[in-house]
């Protein structure tokens, strides 16, 4: 197993249900073939350019061991989410 970290924004204007239940559904993909070492809700920040004519976005981070197949399933996830702005996964053992 690899350790990696994702980074997501979700559109700020969200219903607090809305938002936990993307979070635990993002979650439980990672956790169906990995293991969550840390969830850090940043909450609500400011966009540092504009996208989608969105200026605030809720940013989560979240740092899990897994296989190497499973970040091609977390992004493809994120992908067909409309409610998700921005992504990112990173393998942390490249550096």
């Amino acid at each position: 197993m690899r350790k990696y970290e994702t980074m997501f924004i979700l559109k700020s204007n969200l219903e607090e249900e809305k938002r936990n239940e993307l979070i635990n559904k993002f979650k439980s993909i990672i956790e169906t073939d990995g293991q969550i070492t840390s969830v850090d809700e940043w909450g609500n920040r400011k966009l540092a350019y504009e996208i989608n004519k969105l200026n605030d976005g809720y940013y989560v981070l979240i740092n899990f061991m897994a296989g190497t197949e499973l970040p091609k399933e977390l992004d493809r996830n994120f992908k067909i989410s409309d409610d998700v702005i921005r992504h990112l996964i990173v393998n942390l053992e490249d550096k």
